[in-house]
């Protein structure tokens, strides 16, 4: 982002702030929508951002009661708007927060201080907790948990961007059966898993909605970078009507981290796209979120997300295994070079072919979200010594009447006839997805590496290699290649000898 478009953007967002002061400013002492009783707030070393609406011309002050009391003044308020950064305030609670101008007060209670991550994507995200396999067990668990606290942002559009939501979901809450039922099992999950570890509180933003393509999520500045217009005509696709809505309200908000599953909407829709749009939404996120918080939040804050599961069994059709490989920016894994900090669930392995819901809705979420934590646990809060990444191919060798993959870490392997394939040239070219390829059989195998068969044509001919690359490459937990312990499936990918990532092919 070069210093123009950081002018630009800081323009945009003073204009924002006097649109929003317009359309909301009463003259009422309030706080802005997703501030509430029971909230979490971002814990130290960050600081966490507190904003609301006021009599215009009175300073706000805000007294914070608690384990570590402090007290801070807003400048006066400005087009309704007042703004206040408390100093950062060390995990734990429970705090009072009241705001107080000349004429007025207001009151948030029980506010934690945690880490604050975001939830984000389509249905997949979306999906509830009450629809997840054992679900009346999870439900019965939240009492257990009282410091993970949901809040969800409800289903609106803009085409315009908007500093406040235009409604709430669900409040920030204390979580009980009910609450929990409505909210996204992989958000809730994740933030549970993460308190078991973390110990202090977490506090979960969900806003998502099913069936949008990653442009409605994205600014207008995300899409130009990769060559993709704003629509004018205010549907969901191609156009940044949910970032305007259901992101820049958050902005101002310091946030820990952010967890997203989408893609499936992206599988037939501009998806040859989406190596670009994808890495380029995160990094725009990650410096808008920077930017409206006053720094506070990293620039280059830890993301996640979940390589996309299943749909259509025995399809051909290459549009889910494009989007997996497109949300590694097409390297196979993160974080990567153009994915730094970044985050991945393997998801390709955990289809449902019973889910009431339809197969691209698999209902378990608990393993989905376990992996998220992994990943979470070793790159946002760097913990060594968490295997979070399946087996990636370290180097491929053409020998005799064979290839061998040999892995960067130890694999455990199932015998396959057809997961891994191989694709032949005469002239020595690259293959596509598109191009004819053949099953190549795991013939043998140990620690570290794989022996495929290359019967299918001379190694000399051999041109490329894929695993997995099909929208249902396995049954349930039942992929040839995980991790040594069997708990993290290989990713799939796509290697070309000739061109691309052809640094792995090794001649003999």
């Amino acid at each position: 982002m070069n210093p123009g478009d950081l002018l630009a953007m800081d323009v945009i967002s003073v204009v924002v702030l006097l649109l929003a002061a317009f359309h909301h400013g009463d003259g009422t002492l309030r706080f802005a929508s997703y501030y509430g009783d029971h909230m979490v707030l971002q814990k130290s070393p960050k600081r966490a951002v507190l904003w609301g609406y006021g009599p215009e011309g009175e300073q706000v002050t805000v007294y914070l009661t608690g384990p570590f009391p402090q007290k801070v003044s807003s400048p006066p308020v400005t087009e309704g708007i007042w703004r206040v950064t408390l100093d950062p305030v060390d995990a734990g609670g429970p705090y009072n927060v009241q705001a107080e101008s000349e004429s007025s007060k207001c009151n948030l209670t029980d506010v934690l201080f945690g880490d604050i991550w975001l939830c984000g994507g389509q249905s997949n995200m979306y999906f509830k907790t009450s629809q997840i396999f054992n679900a009346s067990e999870e439900l019965a668990l939240s009492s257990k948990y009282p410091h993970v606290r949901p809040f969800m942002a409800s289903l609106n559009m803009s085409k315009t961007e908007r500093i406040d939501l235009i409604q709430v979901e669900i409040p920030w809450s204390v979580p009980t059966t009910s609450v929990l039922a409505e909210f996204s099992a992989v958000c809730w999950l994740f933030g549970r898993y993460m308190y078991d570890t973390l110990k202090y509180p977490i506090g979960l933003v969900e806003s998502c909605w099913g069936g949008t393509p990653v442009e409605a999520w994205s600014s207008s500045r995300a899409l130009k970078q990769c060559g993709l217009q704003q629509s004018g005509d205010g549907s969901m696709m191609n156009n940044t009507v949910l970032w305007n809505a259901m992101i820049h309200p958050f902005l101002n908000m310091t946030i820990y981290g952010a967890i997203w599953y989408q893609g499936e909407a992206n599988a037939e829709y501009h998806k040859d796209k989406y190596n670009c749009s994808f890495p380029a939404m995160i990094n725009d996120w990650r410096m808008a979120f920077h930017q409206g918080s006053g720094q506070q939040t990293a620039l280059d804050f830890p993301f996640g997300f979940v390589q996309l599961s299943t749909y259509k069994n025995n399809s051909t059709d290459d549009g889910f295994p494009d989007i997996r490989w497109h949300q590694t920016a097409d390297v196979g894994f993160v974080p990567n070079s153009r994915m730094k900090n970044t985050f991945m669930a393997v998801a390709l392995d955990l289809p449902d072919k019973t889910s009431p819901y339809g197969t691209i809705h698999p209902r378990d979420k608990q393993d989905v979200a376990l992996r998220l934590t992994l990943g979470a646990r070793a790159v946002a809060y760097g913990e060594t010594d968490i295997p979070f990444q399946g087996p990636f191919p370290k180097q491929i060798l053409p020998i005799q009447m064979s290839i061998i993959i040999i892995y960067e870490q130890a694999v455990s392997v199932t015998s396959s006839k057809n997961v891994f394939e191989i694709c032949c040239s005469e002239k020595n070219v690259s293959c596509e997805p598109k191009s004819f390829w053949f099953p190549a059989a795991i013939v043998d195998w140990n620690q570290t590496s794989i022996q495929l068969s290359a019967a299918q044509c001379p190694v000399s001919k051999v041109a490329a290699l894929r695993y997995a690359w099909r929208d249902w490459p396995c049954e349930f937990k039942a992929c040839p290649v995980y991790d040594a312990s069997g708990n993290l499936p290989a990713p799939p990918f796509i290697t070309n000898r000739y061109t691309g990532n052809q640094n792995i092919w090794k001649s003999t």
